[in-house]
């Protein structure tokens, strides 16, 4: 074999080592208690959902609900609840994409809806974010109300959908009560 393709194959190698590795994604809250200390409670959604898993808990002004992960695929997605205050304008989310093998340049306001057990559905209408890249962060917003009702009014149940990126769909509910 020539020199040339002898390196040519190492570097390749290399690469792919590099996009192959798996990168921790934290399940457990950030912060962290002494070992005598007994286990706190917290309301964590049903995990009876394929893939989703809760992590870090996010606060919030009217409800405490945890971030949740869905590692389809080959993209993880991380999805972190941040106002859905009952005088939000907007009821918002942080998204995280990570990847090292798919295009994550899509509009995933197209991709994501918003439903409650009350029957209300909403599409998304802003992903602001950075198009491409292996890892992308941004905010995912929703109209907080649909003809006049608020989505969140009288709901027990918010479910949040987002389809085709790596996987048919991926779903995260959250417990408002």
């Amino acid at each position: 074999m020539k020199p040339l393709n002898i390196l040519s194959v190492l570097i390749l190698s290399l690469i792919l080592a590099a996009c192959g590795s798996n990168s921790a994604i934290p399940t457990s809250p950030t912060e962290t208690q002494p070992a005598s200390a007994p286990p706190t409670k917290t309301s964590l959604p049903p995990t009876d959902v394929p893939g989703v898993q809760p992590s870090q808990v996010s606060g919030n002004a009217e409800f405490q609900l945890p971030e949740l992960t869905d590692n389809q695929g080959a993209v993880a997605v991380i999805v972190k609840p941040l106002d859905l205050g009952s005088q939000a304008e907007k009821l918002t989310f942080e998204v995280a994409l990570e990847t090292h093998s798919v295009d994550l340049s899509m509009d995933l306001a197209a991709l994501a809806t918003l439903t409650t057990d009350t029957g209300l559905t909403v599409q998304a209408d802003v992903w602001d974010a950075p198009r491409g890249g292996h890892h992308v962060s941004g905010t995912l917003s929703f109209p907080s109300s649909l003809d006049g009702k608020t989505i969140l009014d009288g709901a027990t149940t918010l479910t949040l959908t987002i389809k085709d990126v790596d996987a048919p769909e991926r779903t995260f509910a959250w417990d408002l009560r």
